[in-house]
């Protein structure tokens, strides 16, 4: 099933090839609309899936820092999200 991740109205990926983990989607980095994403200094640490990055996502003048988070190299108990980028803070992912 193809899903959209939606922020301030903009759909800001779009993928039918989705894992899910812990109740998050995690979308192919592939199918994220770049022009919306601004790379992060934002890191935080999970103990089985290892270090995470961020980007802020923008759109229409409008800036959500820190929304987007993807794990660079992930532990190998995740390795099913490399290269892929989850979301949160009032992103929604929807039925496309």
């Amino acid at each position: 099933m193809k899903k959209q991740a939606i922020w301030n109205g903009q759909v800001i990926a779009e993928s039918d090839d989705l894992v899910n983990v812990e109740g998050n989607y995690y979308f192919p980095k592939e199918s994220i609309k770049t022009e919306f994403f601004q790379d992060s200094n934002t890191n935080t640490v999970c103990p089985w899936k290892g270090t995470a990055s961020y980007y802020s996502i923008n759109v229409d003048g409008k800036s959500n820092a820190d929304a987007a988070w993807y794990y660079p190299t992930p532990k190998d108990a995740a390795k099913e999200i490399t290269g892929r980028v989850a979301f949160w803070k009032g992103v929604e992912v929807v039925d496309a």
